[in-house]
């Protein structure tokens, strides 16, 4: 089977805005990544390569995340 193709850089650079987005959010809640994680049931390393842009999150995971911040999922992807 073939690999799929590599995202271009617009792709890398929007995942890691989306990322930083998302720690700006929770150190404004002053919220730890372990905070979120028990909050909402996602594992730690996961979590942290989210924030790091090293991860394309599924949208669930993102509803995931905005409720354990309790902040509109739109909070996350401005």
């Amino acid at each position: 089977m073939p690999r799929p193709p590599a995202p271009d850089e617009r792709v890398i650079a929007r995942r890691r805005q989306v990322g930083e987005q998302i720690r700006r959010v929770r150190e404004h809640l002053n919220l730890t990544q372990p905070d979120v994680c028990g909050r909402s049931g996602i594992d730690i390393a996961t979590y942290s390569r989210i924030e790091q842009g090293h991860s394309s999150p599924l949208l669930d995971t993102l509803i995931r995340i905005a409720n354990a911040m309790d902040v509109p999922l739109t909070e996350l992807v401005r």
